[in-house]
């Protein structure tokens, strides 16, 4: 390893080295050294700060920075287990799921994975809460996700049960337990109001009771969500579960025969009601542009 990249390596993890309680550097690092010999080893002192102090800076400002980023991509999950737990989570998943992108986008990446796993963040509401961390990392992915040139309208007149239909990158697919998108755009408007009033500490105290009351009278429902960008905006449409079927098979790469096969298998919907639903929802889905040419791999 050359001297420069190990210099990095031990900068980086200085830097990232947990917070102690009152939000200073630790005085050891992670394998027992003194810190503030480490911190010799690659920053200078200057008139007025040691080179601990001057260290200090830099990993104070990475983890306010990185658990601020966190706090606004999740305000849903935030706004469900509470602020200080909320704190208590974010420090948690960071630990366990540190930067490695050069990018702060891709921070929340692992969080519905983490969830799962560390259901003690979130109780009593882990299912709420997994649910809202899914549908808030598919807003993300939807907003930023790629647009493939587009199979319009003029492009079904000749489908046969052996056409492979892509689906946009920028679609998410999310089978869900609670109607979290009811609930994130009821907390998305609250907050909004809020930032129209006055900016003070009372009207911060305040904007938490509206969140806390809807989320402890939620209640759990069926849902199937299609998240997707429309005009640099991300939208939110709900689905039945056969057209969400037939959907995700299309996605992973199955020809229209077996995906209507699979999305139609048990359906209560009459045969004359089938034809007219399909016929609504190739239609509706190719105006929207979510078709493209099928992408290899394609998941989700």
């Amino acid at each position: 390893m050359s001297g420069l990249k190990q210099l990095q390596r031990r900068m980086a993890a200085a830097v990232m080295t947990p917070l102690t309680r009152n939000d200073g550097m630790k005085a050891k690092t992670a394998d027992g050294r003194s810190m503030h010999a480490e911190a010799k080893q690659f920053i200078r002192p200057n008139d007025r700060l040691s080179s601990f102090e001057r260290l200090e800076i830099y990993n104070q400002q990475y983890w306010f920075r990185v658990l601020d980023a966190i706090a606004d991509d999740f305000p849903g999950l935030r706004a469900i287990v509470g602020e200080r737990k909320f704190d208590q989570l974010s420090l948690a998943y960071m630990q366990d799921c540190p930067s490695r992108s050069y990018t702060l986008r891709n921070l929340g990446s692992h969080m519905p994975t983490w969830l799962r796993s560390h259901p003690e963040y979130t109780q009593p509401q882990e299912k709420l809460a997994l649910d809202m961390a899914r549908l808030e990392w598919a807003h993300l992915e939807a907003f930023d996700s790629a647009d493939e040139p587009i199979v319009g309208p003029e492009d079904l007149l000749e489908v046969t049960p052996t056409t492979r239909f892509g689906i946009q990158p920028h679609v998410r697919l999310l089978q869900l337990a609670y109607p979290v998108d009811d609930l994130l755009i009821s907390l998305q408007n609250d907050g909004d109001q809020q930032a129209d009033s006055a900016s003070n500490a009372g009207s911060l105290q305040r904007r938490q009771h509206p969140a806390i009351r809807k989320v402890q009278s939620f209640r759990p429902e069926r849902l199937y969500l299609a998240v997707h960008r429309k005009q640099f905006i991300v939208c939110y449409r709900r689905l039945s579960p056969e057209a969400f079927r037939l959907l995700r098979s299309l996605r992973q790469g199955n020809l229209l025969g077996p995906a209507l096969d699979h999305a139609l298998r048990g359906s209560r919907l009459r045969e004359n009601e089938l034809a007219q639903r399909l016929q609504e929802w190739f239609a509706e889905w190719a105006q929207m542009g979510w078709f493209c040419k099928p992408q290899p791999n394609s998941t989700q």
